[in-house]
């Protein structure tokens, strides 16, 4: 007898193939067969869908907060053609212009008021205002992940991008980014007077990585750069100006494909996520803060191979591995083959500012986490002055460390141990643990189907 294995739930399984925040996390949209939504990012709340007939899309990318959304045609059927860029206006509901190009577009970034194109070995830049202008383009080593940066703070004008020899990031410097516009009546005192800009930047290239890049990333001001490769074991932190590393951080021992990674708007800390389903968290204030081998004082009087000496994350969260699929299927059951089928492995963090329970305190720095499945957590960060920052052993047992405890009640899913999940290894387990403070669903909880 061949009897299949059986899942049981309850409602057919939520189809989100792109979600993405803006640059100030603050909003983010998401993608699914009906159209796009844009929500706010905390506290949760839809604010606008469009439904969309003809055709699916691959991403809508807003420029932070104002009406205008960049889309990309995808998935089996697409909306717009693979090659084109399509300016959306949601304040009026219609596409005002668009961008054609004569290959696949394989990702972009924007800011106010520019917008960066990567295609498979060129990246083109484009200044949007009353017109759209083509400002200008490099090229790059073979980037079929359309990797491309860009710092968004004020008066920031780092862009980042693969360059022409693998592993290798070009450094860009455009205009400096406009101001945001006021919120509310305007300050009593004059706004800071931009910065000047240096004569000559001295650095244009850092040879980042001997593999392909996976990933680039910026904070705001544009003063820092990390970078990780298709490895997927380290995270390497450059300063921006100088081209030096800053920092070299280990995300694990194993190879992984390294999502994304995230500064803290103040660069104090940052955050990755992988295909492991851990988000970790490292603090770039002080070596001591972050995890490290018991063996690392012993570096400068004998020599260690470089394992030894990592800094490894002092927090992480594992984010469960419940599908969101609610249906009664067999493993082998007939799904079109036709039908799109959602990336549940993927997820999108970001960093939000939450006000203190007491008046008194300040606010404190939340992450929250947007999986392809539907899921939206936000999670508190462990204080890292009460975290123990002793060193670790390979061999020693696992001692897990408590931040602060939830302010909120909230609904907790058992830690998920599927297959591809990052395996609990007793130098992986002596970090603090994130603590859950919400979590809710966005897709079709909220009346979208």
């Amino acid at each position: 007898m061949n009897l299949a294995r059986h899942s049981i739930t309850a409602t057919n399984p939520v189809h989100i193939f792109d979600t993405r925040l803006d640059a100030d996390c603050e909003i983010f949209t998401t993608c699914s067969p009906a159209g796009f939504a844009v929500y706010k990012a905390w506290p949760l709340q839809l604010l606008r869908k469009r439904e969309l007939s003809g055709g699916t899309l691959a991403a809508a990318m807003p420029m932070h907060t104002s009406s205008l959304l960049f889309l990309l045609g995808g998935g089996r059927s697409p909306l717009y053609p693979l090659n084109k860029v399509i300016l959306w206006d949601d304040a009026i509901g219609s596409e005002v212009a668009e961008l054609e190009f004569r290959e696949r577009v394989r990702g972009f970034a924007c800011r106010r008021g520019w917008l960066a194109v990567s295609l498979r070995r060129r990246v083109i830049v484009f200044e949007i205002g009353r017109q759209v202008t083509r400002y200008q383009e490099w090229d790059t080593c073979d980037n079929p992940r359309g990797l491309v940066a860009l710092a968004s703070g004020t008066h920031a004008t780092l862009l980042a991008i693969p360059g022409r020899q693998m592993g290798h990031v070009q450094l860009i410097h455009l205009p400096p980014c406009s101001p945001p516009p006021l919120k509310g009546p305007p300050p009593s005192t004059l706004p800071k007077k931009p910065p000047p800009p240096p004569e000559k930047y001295p650095v244009s290239i850092i040879a980042a990585h001997t593999t392909a890049l996976s990933t680039l990333s910026v904070p705001p001001s544009g003063r820092l750069l990390a970078t990780t490769s298709s490895r997927g074991t380290l995270v390497r932190i450059w300063d921006s100006l100088t081209g030096k590393l800053v920092r070299e951080l280990r995300r694990g021992a194993d190879k992984a494909e390294i999502f994304g990674v995230a500064f803290r708007p103040d660069e104090q800390e940052l955050c990755v996520w992988s295909d492991k389903g851990t988000v970790h968290l490292f603090t770039l204030l002080s070596a001591v803060s972050n995890r490290q081998s018991t063996f690392s004082p012993l570096a400068p009087y004998i020599p260690l191979p470089k394992y030894f000496e990592s800094e490894w994350s002092y927090a992480q969260y594992r984010i469960p591995t419940q599908s969101s699929h609610i249906s009664l299927s067999a493993t082998t059951s007939s799904r079109s083959t036709t039908e799109d089928i959602p990336d549940e492995e993927r997820c999108v963090v970001g960093w939000i500012e939450v006000p203190s329970e007491s008046a008194s305190a300040p606010s404190e720095y939340q992450l929250i986490a947007l999986t392809y499945a539907g899921g939206w957590y936000r999670l508190s960060i462990p204080n890292t002055s009460s975290t123990i920052s002793a060193p670790f052993s390979p061999s020693s047992p696992p001692r897990v460390l408590h931040g602060r405890s939830p302010s909120v009640s909230s609904t907790r899913s058992e830690r998920g141990h599927g297959k591809g999940k990052e395996k609990e290894k007793s130098n992986h387990t002596k970090a603090s643990q994130c603590q859950l403070q919400e979590f809710r669903r966005y897709g079709r909880w909220d009346g979208w189907d």
